[in-house]
């Protein structure tokens, strides 16, 4: 994937839309998301989560996605017998609330934003001086609904939905910044993301966020939470003059001829998240990618090796225009971590929301499986935080060797 340096820069001040603010999201902090489906989902693509351990926090935070599929602020019906919201709160010592809300609501249309508005206060209001941590008052960060994409004769009406949702979300941010809480506006990073067009989409049906979708919102979603813009790894390589520029790691021992170049590569940051999709990539996309370029390379194509693993094989002139490099074994390993993310959820999930209800309050209640069950649920939520202190250990930087050399069969 060839990406061009002075756009990757020019974009790359663009992207998240905000300067350096206040992390909303401190050093250790149990943290819990409620809200609608897009919050449910946040749990099973795990990209924001995996990014929030792998940031540089003193202390590890830690992670419960309590979000329910179509809920809303004043509809967020349960099963007979789920445990409360309080319980699982406090069970997880909750140090923040992530609330997810809008996107239900704004079906509503305009004449719904005033009681939007007063539900959303009176959720603030309901966790005003509660302390699930046991030691101080729980804190809030309110997110706004994505922007509606347009996938043609199946989302009618796209116009008129964004200039709904956008409204929602202004809304959203006069509640916030009245009550003094973190707003993160998810709204104008999808809508700019859309704007670009191309071949990819990012949701199933407007709304609903595919794995694409997820992985280019967590961006935005993660840049407001801790404060900053993510930098992507940038390495700029001259080899004819043997230098090399870089930034989110440090390069030492440079050394190389015309047919060959390597040194040794410092992680100082973690690296972003490979996109899932390679196709049609829109500019903001390739923006976020962590990339290297190269010039002075005599013609030909050459492989880059990390610690002697292939990880690309390009042109001179596109290594020159710039090669996104993001199946590293760095890389490798983030997808990993966020592979490991996902089972913590999944385990959590069956002890938190048991999916068989009948083993629970319906005619097997008294069966040999529904009296084991709540046993079951236990050893559940077990693992999910046994699993927890893996994910603690989050993001290792390492020190690798990149080498290029040229490709003999194509010289």
């Amino acid at each position: 994937m060839k990406v061009s340096l002075l756009l990757v820069v020019v974009l790359a001040g663009l992207v998240g839309g905000f300067v350096r603010a206040e992390s909303a999201i401190r050093s250790g902090d149990r943290i819990a998301l409620v809200g609608n489906t897009f919050a449910d989902q946040l749990r099973v693509h795990g990209y924001l989560e995996a990014m929030l351990l792998r940031h540089d926090f003193e202390e590890a935070v830690s992670v419960r996605n309590l979000g329910w599929a179509g809920d809303m602020l004043t509809a967020r019906d349960r099963p007979t017998n789920f445990p409360s919201e309080v319980e699982t709160l406090s069970s997880h010592q909750t140090d923040v609330i992530i609330a997810c809300f809008g996107m239900g609501e704004s079906f509503a249309g305009v004449p719904g934003i005033e009681i939007f508005k007063k539900d959303l206060g009176a959720f603030l209001v309901s966790h005003e001086g509660k302390s699930y941590n046991g030691k101080s008052e729980v804190r809030l960060v309110l997110v706004s609904p994505i922007a509606c994409e347009d996938l043609g004769t199946t989302t009618p009406g796209t116009d008129r939905r964004n200039s709904e949702l956008e409204s929602y979300s202004m809304a959203m941010k006069e509640v916030a910044d009245e009550a003094g809480v973190p707003f993160v506006d998810l709204f104008g990073p999808m809508r700019d993301l859309l704007s670009e067009g191309g071949a990819a989409e990012f949701t199933t049906n407007g709304i609903h966020l595919n794995d694409l979708g997820y992985w280019a919102v967590s961006q935005a979603f993660f840049d407001q939470l801790v404060g900053e813009n993510r930098t992507p790894w940038r390495i700029s390589v001259d080899a004819g003059e043997m230098k090399v520029t870089a930034s989110g790691v440090q390069v030492a021992g440079v050394n190389g001829d015309e047919e060959s170049f390597s040194f040794s590569v410092k992680e100082l940051t973690a690296p972003n998240p490979a996109p899932p999709i390679e196709v049609a990539l829109s500019p903001w996309i390739s923006a976020r990618r962590d990339t290297v370029t190269v010039t002075g390379f005599a013609e030909g194509s050459y492989e880059l090796m990390v610690d002697g693993v292939s990880v690309a094989t390009a042109r001179h002139d596109e290594w020159a225009a710039g090669v996104a490099i993001d199946r590293s074994p760095a890389h490798r390993e983030a997808e990993n971590f966020r592979k490991a993310v996902k089972d913590k959820n999944l385990q959590f999930l069956y002890g938190w929301k048991a999916l068989n209800q009948v083993h629970i309050v319906g005619e097997r209640k008294n069966s040999s499986s529904g009296r084991a069950l709540p046993a079951e649920l236990i050893e559940f939520d077990k693992l999910a935080k046994r699993k927890d202190e893996v994910l603690r250990k989050g993001y290792e930087p390492q020190t690798r060797t990149w080498s290029w050399k040229l490709v003999p069969a194509l010289k």
